[in-house]
């Protein structure tokens, strides 16, 4: 099995647990599949945000999730030589809502979840894609959500790089 259809396999059997009413996402998890979360850089409570959101919302899809995933993935295994991060951020660390960069509010704190997203750091408390973050994107030209977490890891620390790219899409 690809490490994609173990994803979504696990990722569809939270969804039925979470729909058939049990909220303990603690309890989805085997330790196989906390294993295989840790080999692709994944936090079980991150996959829970993407499961739940799903279930209440109607968003982000499946496949979003496993795009997200797959950026992460990806970076973990090239950037970071598969070696997780032992450096985790909160949301004190991260810019507040309304900071703006280059006139456009949200853009440092989307791009401090981004980046330490792509490095495994966000704290469980602290998701990237959330409802406020699905607003900027959607609000900005429509932005895929793995797109932009690539066009973080592309610019590599360079904000003004991404603000262009956000003033790209929303014209």
């Amino acid at each position: 099995m690809t490490w994609n259809d173990q994803f979504l396999k696990l990722f569809r059997r939270c969804i039925e647990a979470y729909r058939g009413g049990n909220t303990d996402f603690e309890s989805y998890y085997t330790e196989e599949d906390l294993n295989f979360l840790a080999s692709i850089g994944y936090k079980p409570r991150e996959l829970f945000d993407f499961v739940e959101d799903l279930a209440d919302a109607g968003e982000p899809t499946e496949s979003t999730a496993l795009l997200v995933a797959s950026v992460r993935r990806d970076y973990l295994m090239v950037v970071q030589n598969g070696i997780l991060s032992d450096h985790e951020v909160t949301s004190d660390d991260i810019p507040s809502k309304p900071t703006e960069y280059d006139g456009i509010a949200y853009l440092p704190r989307i791009v401090a979840k981004a980046e330490h997203k792509l490095r495994g750091e966000l704290d469980p408390n602290l998701m990237f894609g959330c409802g406020g973050d699905r607003n900027f994107l959607r609000n900005h030209g429509d932005i895929p959500m793995a797109d932009f977490l690539r066009h973080v890891w592309a610019a590599d620390g360079d904000i003004q790089q991404i603000a262009d790219y956000v003033k790209s899409q929303s014209a």
